[in-house]
């Protein structure tokens, strides 16, 4: 998600965010994203200010360095080699361990704004399609981010051999038969951000909430708003919304993706505050629906474009469109019928029955974020085969009960004084762990820097057991990032290595590191790929939304320059075999915020993943190690059969319960083995 944290930028641009086919297409000129930093400069004593153009004194980008650390409070590593990486836009330096960069898919032109310069044409245009009215006052650089932030990638899904890529501006769907030669299939515009994706069978879901979405994709958005007139006394901070317009769409929208090359769009389902973000829902005993969980977190449109909507709070209207989530029911032969069918008050307080029932407690010491009360989830996690839900929401992370899809209940909530916006969850594969991301600064600011605390912009380990969170650790990316590189705990999905909890996740302009968290307590780092800043004077908004394993191989979207292609390769912490074994899982779609439960193939390669881990952990002696890989080597099944006896009895002795789990799967995978 990118949020807008400064509040000068946030007035600026609040009629917009108000929070936050064929071959291979080689791009033009990209024009990187500038976004604004949270920070004001650190105060010069007028004496050593030094004279500044009257454009600079204008610019809310230039780089700022972070603040002394706080007391107790740990920064990053500056001796890591992707700290100081030199610049660039495609010719940036490259850093990476146990991750090989298989190729980057430029953008295609329609999805770039193609100048760098604010007084382009091409500037002024964007801004007017997207309803600005006089933005003369607005500093360049300001304007040049509004019109650049509308081309920005977002969120990833997969089905099959296709990937289809989100945008502000629509959608792009890659084939992905051979991951190195990924090439571009079709680009369908369709504007109004996030853009996040979802996709079931032949149904593409996109996410709608900016104000210059319309019911039909075209592009031109609605005319700029008017000036408006003096505020009325003590209406000073009251939010202007922008004029009702019949044919604006903020919500879901449903294509139809049976001719992959040509997407057709049979059904808009209109919301309050439009869907920055969605969750598809299956309920494993209803086939013929899907569900959709919306979370909006952007401004309460008015009833006059929508019946029904209000932005009050609980006090003045029970009905308010805040401290909820929208259930979109979606019949699968009949996608044109989808409609709102729930609005569950996940945030209620049961005892009281106040829909403000969770607060964030503050965040941050107090100082930067006060507390407030929670009323918008940012993204939900739901994992069906254990009836769970994780919500991520603003100022709490949530458990919910999704046995019964439209109705799901609110089971646990915690806030974490260190966390400022919680923003997307994982569980683990066994459903015991759930690590959440704390997108700190909304995205558009840097938040890696050496002095930038450790615990703040991390990823929350917790527990889960009997639907309780409980906080066992933080991880955070251990390399210190640039003063003009965004950077925050940002999307991620497991990578299916047997017996380990692994997760590969992005960081925007910090990259992706993947992390292993088996022991939760103790996650480390066990692979990476970075490149340096985009630009080394300005903080530009880009780097890495989302990082998602799929099928053998690792998939960025990168936020400035297209679709970057990975594959892992082995280190002292990841063997060959256990890679292999990984590759071994394969789905055929892929929604990461609607968890699929990892079962691994009862073969030799995942066994010999097993052994690779007890040998690192030293859970079984030498010799038998060897005898159990000779014995794999050699496809000597019936011997095999024979030794799993003796490494079933060795679980009882096991030194943890990660090996106690191995043993045990190994021993399986010997009595049934499989070349």
């Amino acid at each position: 998600m990118i949020r807008v944290p400064s509040v000068a930028i946030r007035v600026a641009v609040a009629a917009i965010f108000l929070c936050s086919g064929g071959s291979r297409t080689e791009a033009q000129t990209t024009a990187p994203l500038t976004p604004p930093q949270a920070q004001k400069p650190a105060t010069v004593a007028p004496a050593q200010e030094p004279e500044k153009a009257p454009e600079a004194e204008e610019n809310p980008f230039a780089p700022q360095p972070a603040p002394p650390l706080p007391a107790g409070m740990t920064g990053a590593d500056v001796n890591d080699p992707r700290f100081k990486l030199t610049p660039g836009l495609y010719d940036a330096g490259e850093a990476s361990m146990g991750i090989k960069h298989l190729v980057l898919v430029k953008k295609p032109d329609a999805f770039q704004l193609g100048s760098a310069e604010a007084d382009d044409p091409k500037v002024q245009k964007m801004i007017a399609q997207l309803g600005i009215g006089n933005s003369s006052k607005m500093a360049k650089p300001m304007q040049l981010v509004i019109a650049q932030l509308a081309f920005a990638n977002s969120d990833i899904a997969f089905q099959g051999n296709h990937l289809f890529l989100g945008n502000f501006y629509g959608v792009n769907i890659f084939d992905i038969s051979h991951p190195a030669n990924t090439t571009l299939l079709t680009s369908l515009v369709c504007p109004g951000g996030q853009g996040d994706v979802s996709v079931y069978k032949n149904l593409l879901f996109m996410s709608v909430e900016m104000p210059n979405g319309r019911l039909d994709c075209s592009a031109q958005g609605f005319p700029p708003e008017p000036p408006p007139p003096p505020p009325a006394p003590g209406e000073e901070k009251k939010r202007r919304l922008p004029a009702a317009q019949k044919d604006r769409f903020r919500g879901v929208r449903i294509f139809d993706i049976s001719d992959i090359k040509n997407p057709r769009q049979v059904a808009a389902v209109q919301t309050c505050r439009g869907s920055h973000t969605h969750t598809l829902v299956q309920d494993l005993n209803d086939k013929d629906n899907v569900y959709i969980y919306v979370s909006g977190t952007s401004f309460v449109r008015q009833p006059e474009e929508l019946a029904g909507c209000s932005g009050e709070q609980p006090d003045k209207d029970p009905n308010t469109a805040l401290f909820r989530i929208d259930v979109i029911k979606v019949p699968v032969a009949a996608p044109q019928d989808a409609k709102v069918v729930s609005s569950p008050r996940v945030f209620i307080d049961p005892r009281t029955g106040a829909l403000n029932g969770l607060n964030n407690g503050g965040s941050h010491g107090k100082d930067e974020e006060k507390p407030a009360d929670t009323n918008q989830c940012h993204d939900i996690t739901v994992y069906s085969a254990i009836g769970l839900a994780a919500g991520a929401c603003s100022g709490n992370g949530i458990i919910l009960d999704v046995k019964d899809p439209v109705h799901p209940k609110r089971l646990d909530a915690v806030n974490d004084p260190n966390y400022s916006y919680w923003h997307s969850a994982s569980f683990s594969n066994d459903g015991t762990k759930v690590v959440f991301t704390d997108e700190w600064g909304g995205g558009l600011g840097a938040r890696c820097r050496p002095n930038d605390p450790m615990k703040w912009g991390a990823d929350a380990l917790f527990n889960l057991k009997d639907d309780k969170l409980t906080f066992a650790s933080y991880y955070k990316l251990p390399a210190a990032q640039g003063d003009t590189e965004n950077c925050v705990a940002h999307n991620g999905s497991l990578v299916p290595v047997p017996g380990r909890d692994i997760e590969v996740q992005a960081w925007y302009q910090g990259g992706i590191s993947v992390v292993d968290f088996t022991d939760i307590a103790h996650p480390f780092e066990i692979a990476y790929f970075d490149r340096g800043p985009i630009d080394p004077k300005m903080l530009v908004l880009g780097g890495d939304w989302s990082a998602y394993w799929y099928n053998g191989s690792i998939y960025g979207s990168e936020i400035a320059r297209g679709l970057d292609v990975f594959e892992l390769t082995p280190t002292k912490f990841l063997t060959q075999n256990e890679i292999d074994a990984a590759k071994s899982v394969r789905v055929a779609e892929l929604n990461v915020q609607n968890q699929q439960k990892i079962e691994w193939p009862a073969k030799l390669i995942v066994a010999k993943a097993y052994l690779d881990q007890l040998e690192r952990s030293e859970a079984l002696p030498g010799d038998q190690i060897a005898a159990l890989r000779a014995a794999m080597s050699r496809n000597k099944l019936g011997k095999l059969k024979g030794m799993a006896p003796s490494v079933e009895r060795s679980a009882a002795s096991a030194k943890s319960p990660a090996d106690s789990m191995r043993l045990h799967a190994l021993a399986d995978i010997l009595k049934h083995p499989s070349a």
